[in-house]
């Protein structure tokens, strides 16, 4: 496996399909790359990334962060990056009708961060209204546009969960309910990605022979979704920990809490396909040298100590990318090779770092290249991991009942017995596992 196929671009990719050939039909072995598959991911990356970078534009904006201009410009541009993915399913015009819905309304939402901000309750009014506005217009195109596969009163109600979880993230933040703000955040990563699951079934629905009559919500491609809503969220949550760390702000403990809750969703993951004592390996990997070289590092900029930033660096892109790619190479039985798990975790870290000191320095345009080039790369590594695992255990991801755990050789595997559901509702088994862990008690010492 190269390298390049960890950084291949999610959009085109998937929606620029190519003629039916019928290789996919025939297919018997689960696989979580097929075009139908292909073009969820598409949507989990892009529609989540809005996401992410809606709450934190309005965050930022609201507390006169120098980095909110930037943040804006990176949310614009997710937006137009959506519009050729349209453009190639439904055509240029179809694109251009979904940018002039979608590009008003992320204006609507900085609009309405900065009339909280100052206090104009008329403003707030009317980004409401544009706000409303969206939802309604973007459930019609929707519906249309997949000739009522999706159905416009779904449509709208997802879209409006979706905008609901946007604003009370900001209201709540607004108000101090640091804890209920990033509750609601982790609630409304679940939610987009079933937004992603949702378009994109209707879509091969409408169009079955377009993506050679493979569906987007089998096993195979329900493991690489939730892996990759999983890394994505990770990857969103430490950029902004590390920020929020350096900067001393007051919901930096509740950050924190939140990367526990998805600490405690990957640890399920693992446990539930490798048994207890490869969850417990993954947990003593993940935070050792990550989520706490993490903190350590933003502590160590802080306060100015370099010898300490230097030493956080290595245990991040190299102590961490070298343990977690040979942890991941061998649980997976070698379909994820040690040398590409250890490139690819690099490089993620390699990201995280480069988002964390552009934003020090003050490059913020800089800052938020480096975290879109980091985020687009979570959606490889679901697909690469999702992928090792499903060739690893192919039986289990076929969409029929299995009799029992595989025994992996981590430990503890053979002797559990699961449904159905245990497989391909992973992503629930995720979500879940998320209420394991207990508040962090570590407060920070504000500088």
């Amino acid at each position: 496996m190269k390298m390049k196929k960890w950084l291949t671009p999610v959009l085109g990719l998937a929606l620029i399909v190519s003629p039916v050939t019928g290789a996919y039909a025939a297919e018997t072995a689960p696989t979580v790359k097929t075009p139908a598959s292909d073009l969820r991911a598409t949507f989990d990356y892009l529609l989540s990334e809005h996401y992410a970078l809606a709450v934190d534009t309005m965050i930022k904006t609201y507390d006169g962060n120098k980095a909110a201009p930037e943040a804006a410009k990176a949310l614009d541009q997710n937006a137009k990056d959506m519009e050729p993915a349209i453009a190639s399913i439904y055509g240029e015009e179809g694109g251009k009708q979904f940018e002039a819905i979608f590009a008003p309304h992320n204006a609507a939402t900085d609009d309405y961060a900065q009339a909280v901000k100052d206090g104009d309750k008329a403003a707030q009014d009317a980004a409401t209204k544009e706000v409303d506005k969206f939802v309604n217009d973007m459930a019609a195109f929707l519906s249309t546009a997949t000739g009522g596969k999706l159905p416009e009163a779904g449509a709208k109600q997802a879209l409006a969960e979706h905008e609901a979880d946007v604003q009370q993230v900001f209201d709540k933040y607004v108000a101090k309910d640091y804890e209920g703000a990033y509750k609601t955040y982790l609630a409304g990563f679940e939610q987009i990605f079933g937004a992603g699951k949702a378009i994109s079934g209707a879509i091969v629905a409408q169009n079955p022979d377009k993506f050679e009559n493979t569906k987007p919500d089998t096993a195979a491609a329900d493991l690489r979704s939730a892996l990759t809503m999983l890394g994505s969220e990770h990857f969103a949550l430490a950029t902004l920990s590390m920020e929020k760390g350096y900067d001393g702000d007051p919901d930096y403990d509740y950050v924190n809490w939140a990367q526990d809750q998805n600490t405690a969703a990957f640890k399920a993951a693992f446990t539930s396909i490798y048994g207890a004592d490869a969850g417990n390996q993954f947990e003593k990997l993940w935070t050792t040298n990550h989520i706490n070289a993490q903190a350590d590092l933003a502590a160590a900029t802080a306060a100015k100590n370099t010898d300490n930033e230097q030493k956080d660096t290595t245990r991040l892109t190299n102590t961490f990318a070298n343990d977690f790619g040979n942890f991941l190479a061998t649980a997976t039985d070698g379909n994820l090779p040690a040398k590409d798990a250890i490139a690819a975790v690099t490089q993620h870290e390699t990201t995280v770092t480069d988002t964390f000191n552009k934003y020090v320095s003050g490059d913020y345009a800089g800052s938020y290249a480096s975290y879109r080039e980091g985020y687009k790369l979570m959606s490889g590594i679901g697909e690469n991991l999702g992928g090792a695992i499903v060739t690893q255990f192919p039986d289990k991801f076929s969409d029929k009942m299995p009799t029992s755990m595989p025994n992996t050789g981590m430990g503890g595997g053979e002797q559990t017995n699961h449904s159905l559901a245990l497989w391909i509702g992973l992503s629930a088994i995720i979500l879940a596992g998320a209420g394991f862990i207990i508040f962090r008690q570590q407060k920070q010492q504000h500088r």
